[in-house]
């Protein structure tokens, strides 16, 4: 009998294996989920008989595709809250996995993205293999990238992370680990015997770490690492508008082909993402970043670029959002501000790190 429960948790040996359990749909989070996952490594945390912890999803589509968008979007066409107590406790939970005191492994093994980066990238060990793609696609529905993601595209070599944050696009293994958003490659054939090897107890006097090498092997070639120049140089201008100008004038065919993609996304999302990239590479924690990302989401969820992008992308799946503003130049700096504005009245903070996570963006350099 099929087991339907959202989240699996088996102990083998000393490592605890949680299981993300909703296949069909890519195993997407949904709030329940991540009070679970929270729990499991709560009472993993403590117990001493847990040496490890496991992280994969069922299926072989892949380990997560994010939150469960659908429901995030009818709960803003509703002028719902849910989502934001959603975000509070899933941002609370990619915290708790990046400061975990024990091994934890995330098997990041086919999609990747959104929610799925947040419970697997903060990881301490992170195992991709030659199907995975990995991706925060948030600019393609009206959003910005969040669970800690711009703090992770920040950290990346030069302007890679820039240029992942505004295009979307998803990346293999090698890249992956390029962009320090993963650390082995381990081909797919051999997860099944990883997973035991974490589980016997004669590995348990190894390192964890140790036995991942053991199935690591060198990912099939990447393609970001040939197009560092290019990438670089372009996204390293202040402005979604000069990024754009940057590619469009570089005479590279791939700079050109992401310059086509800058048009089918939210300007207002591209405005944004840019300056919360900017500004997560200058925050000290990954705390500090997820109170930024939580003031950003809780206005991105109130705009009505979210619910248009979802319509077009997921529901209706016309891929013509009708964007408000619809050009990069009806943006201004003042509404880019406004996302990373202290909550309102009414409003509470995510209030991860101590002190102030507000940091001013001087005139001219809010995306």
């Amino acid at each position: 009998m099929n087991d339907d429960r959202p989240v699996l948790l088996e102990t083998r040996g000393t490592c605890l294996h949680l299981t993300l359990n909703r296949p069909r749909a890519l195993n997407a989070l949904s709030h329940t989920m991540v009070r679970l996952l929270d729990e499991a490594l709560s009472r993993a945390e403590r117990d001493e008989s847990i040496g490890s912890v496991l992280l994969s999803g069922a299926g072989d589509r892949g380990l997560c595709a994010g939150g469960d968008i659908r429901a995030l979007h009818d709960d803003a066409r509703a002028s719902g809250r849910a989502s934001l107590e959603f975000w509070r406790d899933e941002y609370r939970l990619n915290a708790r996995i990046a400061r975990f005191p024990k091994p934890y492994v995330a098997l990041m093994d086919g999609i990747v993205m959104g929610g799925g980066v947040g419970v697997s990238a903060h990881s301490g060990i992170r195992v991709v293999t030659e199907r995975s793609r990995v991706a925060m696609p948030e600019t393609a529905i009206g959003f910005v990238p969040d669970v800690g993601g711009t703090r992770l595209l920040a950290s990346a070599p030069g302007e890679l992370g820039t240029h992942l944050a505004l295009t979307g696009r998803s990346v293999g293994a090698a890249d992956a680990v390029l962009c320090g958003l993963a650390d082995y490659h381990v081909p797919a054939r051999f997860l099944p015997a990883l997973i035991e090897a974490l589980g016997e107890p004669a590995g348990q006097d190894a390192s964890v770490a140790g036995i991942v090498q053991r199935f690591a092997t060198e990912p099939p070639a990447g393609e970001l690492a040939a197009q560092r120049d290019w990438i670089d140089s372009c996204y390293a201008a202040d402005s979604v508008e000069e990024i754009l100008r940057q590619l469009r004038g570089s005479g590279v065919p791939e700079a050109e082909a992401a310059a086509d993609e800058f048009l089918t996304k939210s300007p207002l999302a591209l405005k944004v993402t840019l300056a919360a990239v900017r500004r997560a590479a200058r925050l000290d924690s990954l705390e500090a970043v997820l109170d930024q990302e939580f003031r950003v989401s809780s206005r991105a969820f109130e705009h009505p670029d979210f619910v248009e992008g979802v319509r077009a992308r997921i529901i209706d799946k016309d891929n013509e959002p009708q964007w408000k503003p619809g050009s990069l130049a009806e943006v201004d700096d003042q509404e880019v501000a406004r996302f990373f504005a202290p909550l309102g009245p009414g409003e509470q903070e995510l209030g991860l790190a101590p002190g102030p996570t507000h940091t001013p963006v001087a005139e001219g350099q809010a995306g």
